[in-house]
């Protein structure tokens, strides 16, 4: 069978393996970007600029593409925020392991996402990406009054941060790194 020249991988025949080669090769990519978070970040950064100075040149408007974006942006970001395990449906449904330790305790729970970090800049990466490539199909800048779109973003940006927020509260997690008791080891 015949080879490519890297990897040993075989040559693309038809276009489902030449696809499926892609594919393999787009992942191994993007695993190799995993221990580099500030990198991975930036870059997306770079891309929200790109899209920015894409939507502001050029002569639509592309409203309908960036409050999609926006909206799954907001999902993500409430994904990335949110617990893996609902507290609130542990305690309605009954399904959680016993313990002998009360819910009272100090008991220290590790936080676990719903969605984890490199998931969440994966996503967005992805999203970032089709919508430039969707602001040069012309068709798909619809002409809509664009400031209802943007009133209906912060009400439901609010309205769901406002949940979310209770809900940390509430439930006593704090799901980032920054206010959080470290422990070292003394030598002494």
């Amino acid at each position: 069978m015949p080879t490519t020249i890297d990897e040993g991988l075989p040559a693309p025949h038809n276009f489902v393996s030449f696809t499926t080669l892609i594919a393999r090769k787009y992942q191994n990519l993007i695993e190799k970007t995993i221990s580099f978070i500030p990198q991975r970040w930036a870059f997306v950064g770079f891309l929200s600029f790109l899209y920015i100075l894409r939507v502001s040149l050029s002569s639509g408007g592309w409203y309908v593409i960036t409050y999609a974006l926006g909206i799954f942006l907001l999902t993500r970001f409430i994904a990335f925020l949110s617990p893996k395990w609902d507290p609130e449906l542990e305690e309605d449904s009954g399904d959680s392991l016993p313990t002998t330790l009360n819910r009272n305790d100090d008991e220290a729970k590790p936080f676990i996402r719903r969605l984890p970090e490199f998931l969440f800049w994966h996503s967005i990466f992805k999203a970032l990406f089709i919508s430039i490539f969707c602001t040069f199909i012309p068709f798909l800048d619809l002409p809509v009054f664009w400031p209802i779109l943007l009133l209906y973003f912060i009400i439901i940006f609010s309205v769901t941060m406002k949940k979310q927020i209770k809900h940390m509260i509430k439930y006593k997690y704090i799901p980032f790194t920054v206010g959080k008791k470290t422990y070292t080891k003394n030598n002494s």
